[in-house]
This record gives C-alpha cells, sequence and structure tokens, in this order.
C-alpha cells in the first residue's frame, strides 16, 4: 500500500479527494501545511488523518523552514509527497531528501506555467485547457509529466468559471489516476533524467485513458421523463449511417426526443442486419416486429402484422428507399418516426401529410465503420465491442436426432439477427423469414417463451407459431423451455447450447420431434 505524506497551504482539495477515493488503495498518512488555520486542518482531522502545522517563522530561510519540515514528516511513515496549492516554490533541501513528489498545476503543461494560469489562459484565447500532474523539481512547473487532463473553454468563461472546471472535471481526474499509477508500481522515475514512463499506458480498442470529444447537436424537449433534461451529443467523426447527424425530412413534426433518439438507433441497428428488402418496427427499444421480403411494402407488411398493437407509437425503420406503397402503410396508423436510406417524393409527399412523422434520411446504409459501444453508468462508463456476430448457418451444430430443413434454417438465421436486438431474457419466434411473436426483456426463459408464444396467438395478425422456428438469446438451463416451445407448437430451436443441461434439453427436444441447432455464442442484449 503506497503512504502519501499531503502538503497544503489552504482547503487542499485534491488532497482530500484523493483521502476519500483512495485510488489503488492508497491512503494519506498525513497533511502537513504551513498555515496555521488551514481548513485542511479541520477536513482532514474528521477524516482520522494526523495533521501536522509547520509555520515558518519570521526571517527564516526556505532551507531551514523545510528541514524543519522534513523533520516533521520523519515521524510518520510515507512513500509519495503530494502537493495541493502548497504556496512555496520547494527548494533543493526538501526535493533532495524527499520521496518522489507530486503537484497538480492548472494547465496543460508545458502551456501557462506559474501563476495566474487561468488568466493566462483566458488571455491566450485558447479553447482548451487542462491540469498537469507532474514531478517536482527545481524548476517550477516544468518537472516531468506523469499525467494531464484536457478541459474545454467556453466563451462564456471567466476565471472563476474556469478554475471549477478545472478542479473538478480535471484535476479530480488526474491526481488520482497519478497516485493510482504508483500505487500499482507501474511508474519509473529517472530523477537525474527527469524521465517519468508509465508500464501500460497503451491504446488500442480499450486503452488506459479515454477522452469523450463530443459536440452538442440539440438539446431535447426533456430525457425519458418529462421530469428529467436531456440532449443529444454528436460524433462528428461517424461515418456509418447514423439517426444523431440524419436530416429531418418533413420540416413541421416536432423536434426528436430522447426516447425517439433512442428507438430510432435501435430500429436502424436491427435494419442493418439484413441485405434483402427488410423493415422493423421498434417499441421501448424492443422489435414489435421485423420481416425481410422480395419488397420493401411486402416486409413492412410482414412486419407490422407481427403485432400491429404494439407498433402504434413506434419507430419505423426501413433498409431500402422509401416508396410510396410502403409510405401509404407507414401512415395508416400512427408512428413516431420512420427512417430510410432515402424517399421518393411521392413517398415523401405521403408522409409529410402527417405533420408529427418525424422522417429521418441516414443517407446509404455502407458498411459498418463503428465497431464500439459504450453505455455511461454513474461512476464510469461500460465498453465493449458491438455485437456483429452472424453465425453462419452452415456452422450450426446440429444436436437434435431430427435435422433441420433447407427453409427452417433460413428461419433460423433470420430469427438470430433479429433476436440480436431484442432485450434479454428474449426469445423470437419466425417464419420464413417474418417474425410471428417475441418475448422481450423476461427475467425468465420459460416466462420469455410463453409470451412470445402468448403474442403470436393474440397480436400476430394471420399468423401462427404453429411449425415456427424459435430462437432464443442464450442456452436454455432446463427442458421446460422446450416444452413449453413444444405446447406452442414451435417444431424448430437455435440456441447458443453450452449449459450443464444440454443433454436433458436436447433429449426433450427429441421427444418433442424438434429440431435443433447450437450456435456456440449467445446473444444477450441488456440495454
Amino acid at each position: 500500500m503506497v503512504k502519501i505524506a499531503g502538503v497544503a497551504s489552504n482547503r487542499g482539495r485534491n488532497l482530500l479527494h484523493i483521502a476519500d477515493r483512495t485510488p489503488g488503495g492508497a491512503e494519506l498518512a498525513i497533511v502537513l501545511t504551513n498555515e496555521d488555520g488551514a481548513p485542511i486542518l479541520e477536513e482532514a482531522a474528521e477524516r482520522g488523518i494526523p495533521t501536522e502545522v509547520v509555520a515558518r517563522e519570521e526571517g527564516e530561510s526556505r532551507e531551514s523552514h523545510e528541514t524543519r519540515i522534513l523533520d516533521t514528516l520523519e515521524g510518520y511513515d510515507f512513500d509519495l509527497v503530494c502537493l495541493d496549492g502548497y504556496m512555496r516554490v520547494l527548494t533543493d533541501e526538501f526535493i533532495d531528501n524527499a520521496p518522489t513528489t507530486l503537484n497538480v498545476h492548472p494547465s496543460l503543461l508545458p502551456a501557462f506555467p506559474g501563476r495566474d494560469a487561468h488568466e493566462q489562459v483566458l488571455d491566450a484565447g485558447v479553447r482548451m485547457t487542462g491540469c498537469t500532474v507532474h514531478v517536482v523539481t527545481e524548476e517550477v512547473d516544468a518537472g516531468p509529466i506523469v499525467t494531464q487532463e484536457a478541459v474545454p473553454v467556453y466563451e462564456d468563461d471567466d476565471t472563476d468559471d474556469l478554475k471549477q472546471r478545472v478542479l473538478y472535471d480535471g484535476e479530480f481526474t488526474a491526481y488520482p489516476r497519478a497516485v493510482r499509477w504508483f500505487a500499482e508500481n507501474r511508474v519509473s522515475v529517472d530523477h537525474e533524467a527527469e524521465t517519468v514512463e508509465i508500464d501500460g499506458d497503451t491504446g488500442g480498442d480499450f486503452p488506459q485513458r479515454r477522452l469523450i470529444d463530443d459536440d452538442l447537436a440539440d438539446t431535447l424537449r426533456y430525457g425519458e421523463n418529462p421530469h428529467q433534461d436531456g440532449a443529444v451529443y454528436a460524433d462528428g467523426t461517424c461515418e456509418e449511417a447514423n439517426v444523431v447527424s440524419a436530416p429531418q425530412r418533413n420540416e413541421g413534426a416536432k423536434e426528436l426526443s430522447y426516447n425517439n433518439y433512442n428507438d430510432a438507433d435501435g430500429a436502424l441497428n436491427l435494419i442493418k442486419e439484413f441485405d434483402e428488402p427488410a423493415a422493423a418496427v421498434i417499441k421501448h427499444t424492443n422489435p414489435a416486429g421485423c420481416a425481410v421480403a422480395e419488397s420493401l411494402a411486402d416486409a413492412y407488411d410482414r412486419a407490422l402484422r407481427t403485432d400491429a398493437k404494439s407498433a402504434f407509437g413506434g419507430v419505423v425503420a426501413l433498409n431500402r428507399e422509401c416508396d410510396a406503397e410502403t409510405a401509404e402503410q407507414v401512415v395508416d396508423s400512427f408512428k413516431e418516426v420512420v427512417i430510410a436510406p432515402g424517399y421518393t417524393e411521392a413517398a415523401l409527399d405521403v408522409l409529410t401529410e402527417k405533420d408529427n412523422l418525424r422522417v429521418l434520411d441516414v443517407g446509404e446504409l455502407d458498411e459498418i465503420s463503428e465497431t464500439m459501444t459504450e453505455k455511461p453508468i454513474v461512476g464510469g462508463r461500460l465498453v465493449q465491442e458491438r455485437d456483429l456476430g452472424s453465425p453462419d448457418p452452415e456452422a450450426f451444430e446440429v444436436v437434435t436426432e431430427r435435422e433441420p430443413t433447407d427453409d427452417e434454417l433460413e428461419t433460423m438465421s433470420f430469427a438470430w439477427q433479429t433476436l440480436k436486438h431484442v432485450k434479454s431474457n428474449g426469445i423470437a419466434f419466425a417464419t420464413g423469414t417474418e417474425t410471428v411473436g417475441l418475448g422481450v426483456g423476461q427475467v425468465s426463459r420459460v416466462d420469455a417463451v410463453e409470451l412470445a408464444a402468448k403474442k403470436a396467438e393474440r397480436d400476430a395478425d394471420g399468423k401462427s407459431s404453429k411449425g415456427a422456428v424459435m430462437a432464443s438469446d442464450a442456452f436454455f438451463p432446463f427442458p421446460d423451455g422446450i416444452d413449453a416451445a413444444a405446447e406452442a407448437g414451435i417444431e424448430a430451436v437455435i440456441q447458443p447450447g453450452g449449459s450443464v443441461n444440454d443433454e436433458d434439453v436436447i433429449e426433450a427436444a427429441d421427444d418433442h420431434g424438434m429440431a435443433m441447432a447450437f450456435t456456440g455464442m449467445r446473444c444477450f442484449r441488456h440495454d
């Protein structure tokens, strides 16, 4: 465990933040100040951290004062010194006789060293500043850099605004990071050469450090609910078709809401799965229906008839230029948004008759270019590769006595590509290349099967689960899910496999005369 001697002259907010965060398990062993009554003393005492005051006496040399500081610190066990607003320039006396000493400076060194960094930044008119954690040397703000954090400068900033943002967005990130690196024994400091090396500070898909450089695209009427504020930010480097940069072709319609953007993104990602004409209707980020057909109008009709009731107020996504025939079907019932890679003039005439139908033109559906996705969570972000997996039907592992037919294999593939966009636990029933019933977001896989069966029989227009294929986004832990599917009339199953009870599940499928194939991969979606 790394122990820190914190040295400050005033509030020492960075030191207190480090004490509260304990990055890498590091802890403050002592807080020392040169000012009687410094606010940090009370705050440190409340946290149970020992404190010392070593004030400089009138006429005392800096070297003498620092010798007394070092003598005081000798009574404590520490490995690293962290300065925070210590309003004295350290001499060789301290630097040569103390462990590695760090300081944080409120600019991106070597720019704007010394006092009044924020004033210097504003006077220079730069658009980006930040902070720098560096090793303290004899030369002020010139020691080797350990880490930095960038912070934007806004047009209406004054020094107080900038000071607060640099502290909370910059220093509160960078200083704990530097301490954590020391605690993890990843920092090599060559004091003679005045260099710093960080072990493992690498880039790649999952880099050690990340900067999010998005620009405000729009403020929203509200977030998921009216009592929540919301906004949408744009990644200006994204080349893939997306709903954030898509032009709105129905000028009189309301602006997209937070939920519209979320659903539209989900709908667009789903129809990108298919090369043939495809349509999907999304509600609350889940498919209400999806289909592939020879024509776009037929695909939309088949998708809608999976669950027209749930599709009310949903988002429509198409992977072909929208024609008038398809547009007529879309406006036949209330929809919030329609997304397509272009529209005929006749289609726009139809769609724009609906005052509040948002009509997004995402342009050509080129190849996937964004390979990563992320989700902010309180305290950080989850980052992962996008689920771009599409198992080849020729690679399916058939595990039952009955082999699936060619038509069932085609349906298995379609159902799997659709299921990737269904919230887990997810089940998709399909015939041909259209959905029949969907069981979405259930905590029990059996419940998801039963829900898909219920939706197929109650809500699907002219469809039935009898003779359909079932896709499951994860393995069946017990045979009960297969039994429920058989009761609904399912005749073939595609699932990842991998359960300790696979043999029992396969036996149940054989008992029901089902064909079943394993993909060897699952497709959970929890957002």
